[in-house]
């Protein structure tokens, strides 16, 4: 439904839109449809291509429905519309996730502090929220306000949610307009969740050269009582430290983490550890080298009670989006709960974060004298023995392995006493243990790998949070005008397809050839996991600023938002333009001046498919490592073939341009290989200058020839005249060029979306 004026109304009171910090945009809070004509526009070059797993459709009891070629569903569906209703569906599981995560944050911080609690990011961030801002109109100037934003996003999820209904939507492109904004409300809740826990708990801001603080399983001193925190909402990580602070504890105790409450509470406190990435949740688990595991949400195996019964751990939920089950004890007396957990090994969901924090300290100091024995890795006797058990011969493992990894071979030559198969199997192992459950024998093969695995502490930067207005203002004519080559996002999860250490090959690559590096998450984790010769992670070998060749981890995965925030701020600090519900200028200023591009190499996760939906939305290309396939939509323009046309927005004149810039808004790569040459080449924009163009064909040309041997075939796509063709490969591209009848294009100096399609926004607001 269109908003109506008491809508209108409503929506100026909650932005405070007589504020005169910025005039009030064409779209503050949009609805579904506010956004539409942009996202058709997108739509219309980056075409969906989908590939689903099953032509079925079983959503409701008219299924099953049939699908194939030409065929529709009883409801009058088709294959496409199917698939992009399973996309929002799988989107809005992502917006559900962060907006729960941040709507649980804001309420406790306003419970504990109050709602007008003052947002301050420190000196060095004054545009403090770039993308509630561009999207809802606000200035958050305190919690109250970060509620406000929450509460937007719940209100669009609510019809977004409904649309997935049988007998609903029935477009594709309507489907995956809905997608868009479910990415865009959670790009919303990303920001919110993550200035809350800022300010409420005294994270890092305005500081880029953050602690190096220890990553890796063999960090954790397991002599100590240990606490392991996994998932990624740290509220009860948090109270952890607290009491251990308040009761003289914390050098006694060892906290570490896994995924994303490992990023914040390192944040917190620089002296807890991080064990790892979601790959390596089942590992350490199952070695038992954890008194007390505690889990909050997202991202978290759901056997964990098991895995934790089965090691002789406590085991303490901490959220109620998972409860596994068990009681809630937050009205208990503590001694009552630890009497319990250690004479009757029970199990408990606690979902006040302060007694949680007592019980779960008070438990693993009780506890770890008892589990000293539990603690010993398994022995490679131990594990020849039970590698003894295999045939060798059915292969099994390998079949269910979704990296396809030679399992098999390694457990038998482990039977035999040689280990060094199965430790490289471990490392470039995703932790699903689908070869354990697949096993005829019953081998526990992740058990076994911990007489292979390596133990090797790493060094990893505590993630910094926003980028800062200064840096800004001295990264953003670069960037614009193409002498940066481009802006680079590592985010999203571990689920590889080979070596673990292959995000920190592409991250160092594009760093010496001076992108900026930003990495978040999963990924960040596994960047640290890769040491050069001289025993140093990239993290301590490059500088943490948002600079040219430098390399930032910006935090968890809510950090994601900060660097989405980032271009954003190029197009409202260094250009000036509005971004108060401006949604459409500020998209299409990136999509056509800002190289930025972001890369899931493991995706997993729901989350990450709508963080990188909420991405193309902003103008933002998105590179997937190869199991990206099974999210089953992929954005790619036709290249030459597609529709290049843009606005020049000096002379208000339609041109056709010709240059597939970016070339696809959301596409596959199967090797690090091709992508580091796939990263680069989604950081062409329109608006780069010829020495601009000139430095990032030379990236892009340079890296081809050293992964792939020859020059890129192609060139004649992306270089506009002479002026732009490297000066060290000039006379090898001119002869390419020749061979297959390039002819120069046209260059525009402001290339604009606006105009090209019917909106509210004038051409004459893309120039200042």
């Amino acid at each position: 439904m269109s908003k109506g004026k008491i809508r209108e109304e409503e929506i100026r009171r909650i932005i405070r839109a007589d504020d005169e910090w910025e005039p009030v945009g064409p779209t503050p809070m949009p609805s579904l449809t506010d956004l539409r004509n942009w996202d058709f526009r997108l739509l219309d070059t980056y075409e969906p291509f989908y590939a689903p797993f099953c032509d079925l459709c079983c959503l409701c009891t008219f299924g099953k429905c049939d699908l194939t070629e030409d065929k529709k569903g009883a409801c009058g569906i088709d294959i496409a519309t199917q698939q992009a209703r399973w996309i929002l569906i799988c989107s809005l599981m992502g917006t559900a996730a962060h907006g729960a995560h941040g709507r649980h944050m804001i309420d406790h911080l306003i419970e504990k502090y109050g709602e007008d609690f003052k947002i301050d990011l420190g000196s060095q961030v004054n545009v403090e929220a770039p993308i509630i801002r561009t999207v809802t109109g606000l200035k958050p100037k305190n919690l109250g306000d970060l509620r406000k934003a929450i509460e937007y996003v719940e209100r669009e999820m609510i019809h977004l949610v409904s649309a997935t209904h049988m007998g609903q939507e029935g477009n594709y492109r309507d489907f995956e307009s809905k997608a868009f904004h479910a990415g865009t409300l959670d790009h919303v809740a990303l920001e919110a969740a993550d200035i809350a826990q800022i300010v409420g708990y005294g994270l890092p801001t305005s500081i880029a050269d953050t602690p190096l603080v220890d990553l890796g399983w063999g960090a954790i001193d397991v002599k100590k009582p240990t606490i392991v925190v996994v998932g990624h909402n740290a509220i009860t990580a948090y109270a952890i430290v607290d009491y251990l602070r308040q009761h003289d504890l914390y050098d006694k105790v060892e906290v570490a983490g896994l995924c994303c409450t490992a990023h914040d509470v390192t944040r917190y406190d620089s002296s807890a550890k991080i064990i790892g990435p979601l790959s390596r949740q089942r590992f350490f688990l199952k070695a038992g080298l954890a008194d007390v595991v505690v889990t909050d949400e997202q991202c978290v195996i759901t056997d964990i009670p098991q895995m934790a019964s089965e090691a002789g751990a406590a085991m303490v939920a901490c959220s109620d989006k998972i409860s596994y089950g068990l009681e809630e004890v937050s009205a208990k007396p503590v001694d009552d709960i630890l009497r319990e957990m250690l004479e009757n090994q029970k199990q408990f969901l606690i979902l006040d974060s302060e007694k949680a924090a007592e019980v779960i300290v008070r438990a693993a100091l009780a506890l770890a004298p008892l589990r000293q024995e539990r603690k010993k890795l398994m022995t490679k006797e131990e594990a020849s023995l039970l590698s003894a058990k295999c045939r060798g011969t059915c292969e099994t493992c390998n079949r269910a392995c979704p990296n396809l990894l030679p399992v098999n071979l390694a457990i038998n030559q482990a039977r035999q006493g040689d280990f060094t198969k199965l430790g490289s199997v471990f490392l470039r192992c995703i932790g699903c243990a689908k070869c354990e459950e697949a096993c005829v024998n019953n081998i526990p093969i992740q058990k076994v790998m911990q007489a292979a695995a390596a133990s090797d502490t790493y060094k990893i930067r505590a993630g910094r949070g926003p980028i800062h207005d200064v840096e800004i203002r001295k990264v953003g004519s670069p960037i614009v005008l193409g002498t940066i080559p481009g802006v680079i996002l590592f985010a999203g999860c571990s689920n590889f397809p080979g070596d673990i250490d292959d995000v920190a090959w592409l991250a160092e690559e594009l760093a010496r050839r001076k992108y900026i590096v930003n990495l978040s998450g999963c990924a960040a984790m596994a960047a640290a996991m890769r040491k050069d010769e001289d025993g140093k992670t990239i993290y301590e070998k490059y500088i943490p600023e948002f600079d040219a060749g430098c390399i930032v981890n910006v935090g968890s995965c809510i950090s994601n938002a900060h660097v989405v925030g980032a271009a954003i701020k190029i197009a409202n600090i260094f250009a000036t333009l509005p971004n108060r519900a401006n949604f459409e200028l500020m998209a299409d200023y990136i999509i056509n001046r800002v190289g930025a591009c972001g890369v899931v190499w493991g995706p997993y996760s729901q989350k990450a498919l709508c963080i990188g939906t909420g991405a193309v939305r902003w103008g933002i290309p998105i590179v997937l490592g190869p199991h990206g396939s099974k999210y089953r939509r992929l954005f790619m323009s036709k290249k030459e073939a597609s529709d290049w046309r843009v606005m020049d927005g000096r002379t208000k004149q339609r041109v056709d341009t010709q240059e597939p810039t970016p070339e696809h808004m959301m596409l596959v790569t199967e090797t690090k290989e091709r992508a580091l040459v796939t990263i680069i080449k989604q950081c062409f924009r329109r608006n780069d200058t010829p020495p601009g163009r000139a430095i990032k064909l030379n990236s892009y040309i340079s890296a081809y020839k050293q992964v792939m041997g020859s020059l890129p075939d192609d060139l004649q796509n992306f270089i506009r005249t002479e002026k732009e063709i490297p000066i060290v490969y000039k006379r090898e591209v001119i002869a390419y060029l020749k061979e297959v009848g390039w002819k120069p294009k046209i260059s525009l100096s402001l290339p604009t979306l606006i105009g090209t399609y019917e909106t509210k926004v004038p051409i004459e607001a893309t120039v200042k």
